[in-house]
């Protein structure tokens, strides 16, 4: 099994608060996703800025999650609980660029 790391880059819709989109992740997206077998960790960020410039971030907040398995991954999204917690971040992430990254170094 290769692991993969998942990294996604989105803003929110018009009209979604931080804070409600915080909660959701907080209490429900990440709670369920880091229950799967086949993700290592989950995590969020939000940011604050482009080093060394006023400039906002282009993307408001970054998610990371550890994948140990992708194809147990694929599987693992058909669940009912993970449809639900996929619906829900759709309705607050505008057009979320989802990325897979490999290490390298380090």
């Amino acid at each position: 099994m290769k692991k993969t790391t998942l990294i996604v880059l989105f803003n929110l819709k018009e009209g979604i608060s931080e804070a409600e989109y915080e909660q959701f992740a907080k209490e429900i997206d990440v709670p369920t996703v880091v229950r799967l077998q086949s993700v290592e960790a989950f995590k969020v960020f939000r940011t604050s800025g482009v080093l060394g410039s006023e400039a906002p971030a282009p993307y408001r907040y970054v998610e990371v999650i550890e994948v140990a398995d992708l194809d147990g991954l694929f599987g693992e999204l058909g669940s009912q609980a993970m449809q639900r917690v996929a619906a829900q971040f759709q309705a607050f992430a505008d057009q979320p660029l989802f990325m897979m990254a490999d290490a390298f170094a380090g």
